[in-house]
């Protein structure tokens, strides 16, 4: 394209339609979604409405998929696993208003996510809600469900009630979890603290992913001079719902009380010499491999700084359930020596 005198304020307005343009897309796909997902409900209604009064069965569906893709070639979903996935989205969801204002604001491939993941209604309703409020894509919202999220949110001790004000005290304590899973990293057990933060900073990405949303990654190994003496914090972030820096301590061990001290004199020199006054007071956030919870609530009555504390773990416990239903270490020692005890007439 030959060259072009361009007004002084094209480049500011071409950023201003591709932002408008863009804009007008999401609102068009998520009316179509919305449209949609409200389609799938009200065919699955329908399905167990018939169902109920009339008593025909999956023939019947089947025949109904068949007609449907006959009548609509183009349009895909409308297979009959899909038509059965519908009926159990409207009898998992019988009440429309719920489908209108929560779950229909999300994919159809999100809610089943849901509803093959999750039994209890209240579950499917609190992560439905997280990934609304969050924008998780259907990846995230399984990894979620998969290391138990709602298990973990606003569970790490802290003194954000006494040390934050109210709303700010309760944003902070639902942002940090109980234990983090660092399930992606891949660690000898003798690793040291530097080992997990340079593991961590390599996977960025699922290390932030972990964390939750609002936070953004500053760096690691931070220096700090405070009275000609030099420190270095491990990794620093910036929250930006709270409104503030947050600096995250490693520690291989259990926690201790003097680890409360250390983190608690980081965030009074980031006070002094990194926030602004339009950030929120530096929250502290010490990650551990175990903690007496009793200890932690003692070691942070005292400290004028917000502090939580965490545990981290490499891979996700199972459910209860899922640990009940496993055999034990006894019974599979029995059953070893079982198989391997000779039978009548084999050589010993």
């Amino acid at each position: 394209m030959a060259s072009l005198l361009l007004p002084p304020d094209y480049v500011d307005w071409l950023a201003s339609l591709r932002a408008r343009i863009g804009r007008a897309q999401q609102r068009a796909a998520l009316t179509v979604n919305q449209a949609l997902v409200a389609l799938y409900w009200e065919i699955g209604n329908e399905i167990l409405e018939r169902q109920s009064r009339q008593g025909w069965g999956a023939k019947v569906i089947e025949r109904l998929a068949h007609d449907l893709r006959t009548a609509f070639p183009d349009m895909s979903g409308l297979s009959r696993s899909n038509l059965m996935a519908m009926r159990a989205f409207a009898e998992a969801w019988p009440d429309a208003a719920i489908v209108q204002q929560l779950v229909g604001q999300l994919p159809w491939g999100h809610n089943q996510v849901l509803l093959q993941k999750l039994k209890s209604v209240d579950q499917r309703e609190w992560y439905a809600q997280q990934a609304l409020t969050h924008g998780w894509s259907r990846a995230v919202l399984l990894a979620q469900i998969e290391t138990r999220l709602i298990d973990r949110a606003a569970q790490a001790p802290n003194n954000f009630a006494a040390q934050l004000p109210s709303p700010q005290s309760d944003l902070a304590r639902a942002t940090l979890k109980d234990p983090y899973v660092f399930d992606f990293l891949s660690l000898r057990a003798d690793a040291t603290e530097r080992d997990l933060e340079a593991a961590l900073v390599d996977h960025i990405t699922r290390f932030l992913l972990e964390l939750g949303a609002g936070f953004a990654y500053v760096g690691r190994q931070v220096h700090l001079e405070v009275g000609g003496d030099d420190f270095y914090l491990d990794l620093l972030f910036y929250h930006l719902k709270l409104r503030c820096y947050i600096v995250i301590e490693l520690k291989t061990g259990a926690f201790k009380p003097e680890y409360a001290g250390q983190i608690s004199f980081y965030l009074s020199a980031i006070d002094a010499q990194m926030k602004t006054d339009a950030d929120h007071p530096t929250i502290g956030l010490l990650l551990c491999q175990d903690h007496n919870r009793l200890v932690v609530e003692y070691a942070l009555r005292g400290m004028g700084n917000p502090i939580g504390v965490a545990q981290y773990q490499f891979v996700a416990e199972l459910p209860a359930e899922l640990q009940e239903s496993l055999p034990s270490v006894e019974t599979l020692t029995q059953e070893l020596e079982l198989d391997v005890r000779p039978e009548d007439g084999d050589p010993a």
